[in-house]
């Protein structure tokens, strides 16, 4: 009775309990005391609960430090970050897969693994440099046929990899086979195409990297202490040690952060500004005339709340309504990512994804809710805030032939006299 009830609680039906069996019996072991031994030392006075309380809080805050450090040397080392992330958070879940399915010793299931890896993320990649990086595209023959073949190509590599997968197939054990197929691909869904978002999103202006990532450390942050000194009433089952008064102390924290570092952020150009490739200088710029999302304007107070402020307006950037619900996102709909990681560790009965980080586990532990947010910030841009780009426009312009540049040309001409804009050549 006892099995069975544990069974229950786990989510586990007949099944799942069948399937053990073809996976190799029992699941990975949940890893072990990885804290360093430096900190083992001087905590070894503190029960448990408060060590890993200060192991966590000792390593939580050399992780921002990088963060700042990252951010100050620009662009390009956060979208190499983004890279390294990545791959370590693939590696991470793939190698929880081929814990079970090694044990069968079949082939090619983790060179597949990568080599998919890599022709996703050759096409995901191919398609940003393209699109941001289209005047030096253009300007170099062999980037130009690359350009101009390059989903015929990435589709070509993918169906390498396919025919090489079907090639693998092996008697009496096709099934778990495709099993792990599946897994590579849903692994390769969550993780890469989320972080091409986060370089999507990183291109619209840093403020539109930086903020979201930092609501989602904010709201970690908050939850986590309101819970450890708060904490009385569970949450969810799936996460026995989450309180209701984590959840709700981390969503006030963080809209009220989230108002604070937007407002910070939004007076600076470097935050703001698109990051474009400067073509004279090959190098990246950030360097524009901020637009009304981040200029200061006037917005009067509700009636209700003047009697309680004792103002009658304020004075804020847009960008901070617009903070508002990303802050709400990060701290309500957020942490369901980190549910969903819960759900998939208890499946296999392993504490974390990896031990890369004392007292957090493996990376994909930390970057679990951040992948979530990424995909709502890019529809989010791309529903409320972003417009057709006049300098993508023009590069396409002029890479069309003549004849086609000058009936767009009279088109839009035509178009502009008729609205006004402009005078005919009879008025002229």
């Amino acid at each position: 009775q006892e099995s069975e009830s544990e069974n229950k609680l786990d989510g586990e039906t007949a099944s799942d309990s069948e399937s053990k069996s073809e996976f190799g019996g029992s699941s990975p072991v949940p890893t072990s005391d990885d804290t360093p031994e430096v900190l083992n030392r001087a905590l070894s006075n503190l029960s448990s609960r408060w060590k890993n309380w200060w192991v966590r809080g000792i390593l939580t805050l050399a992780m921002i430090t990088f963060f700042f450090i990252i951010i100050y040397l620009g662009p390009m080392v956060l979208m190499t970050i983004v890279m390294c992330v990545q791959i370590k958070c693939f590696h991470e879940i793939i190698t929880i897969g081929y814990n079970v399915y090694h044990s069968y010793d079949l082939p090619w299931f983790r060179t597949l693994s990568w080599y998919f890896l890599l022709c996703v993320n050759y096409f995901f990649y191919g398609e940003t440099v393209t699109d941001y990086f289209f005047t030096l595209v253009q300007r170099e023959e062999p980037l130009r046929i690359l350009s101009k073949y390059h989903r015929f190509i990435s589709f070509a590599l993918y169906l390498t990899g396919f025919c090489m997968f079907v090639l693998s197939l092996v008697k009496k054990h096709y099934r778990l086979q495709f099993y792990m197929f599946g897994w590579t691909h849903v692994t390769l869904l969550i993780v890469v195409t989320q972080s091409h978002l986060i370089i999507h999103n990183l291109f619209e202006g840093m403020i539109w990297f930086i903020v979201p990532i930092s609501c989602v450390i904010c709201n970690d942050i908050m939850a986590y202490m309101f819970g450890f000194f708060f904490g009385r009433t569970p949450l969810i089952k799936l996460s026995p040690k989450k309180t209701w008064e984590g959840f709700i102390g981390g969503f006030f924290s963080t809209v009220l952060f989230g108002l604070l570092l937007s407002y910070v952020m939004s007076g600076y150009r470097c935050f703001t500004c698109p990051v474009e490739f400067n073509n004279d200088t090959n190098s990246f710029t950030v360097d524009c005339e901020p637009s009304e999302l981040f200029q200061l304007q006037e917005y009067n107070i509700p009636v209700v709340l003047q009697s309680v402020v004792g103002w009658k307006t304020v004075r804020m950037y847009p960008f901070q309504i617009h903070s508002i619900a990303l802050s709400t996102f990060a701290s309500l709909i957020g942490p369901f990512g980190g549910f969903f990681a819960s759900g998939f560790k208890r499946a296999f009965k392993i504490k974390d994804f990896a031990n890369t980080i004392p007292g957090h586990g493996g990376i994909m532990d930390r970057f679990d809710c951040q992948y979530l947010m990424a995909t709502f910030v890019n529809v989010y841009i791309a529903s409320f805030i972003r417009g057709p780009n006049p300098s993508k426009l023009i590069q396409q312009f002029l890479t069309l032939r003549p004849d086609q540049q000058l009936h767009i040309f009279n088109t839009l001409k035509a178009h502009l006299v008729d609205r006004g804009i402009l005078e005919s050549l009879e008025d002229a």
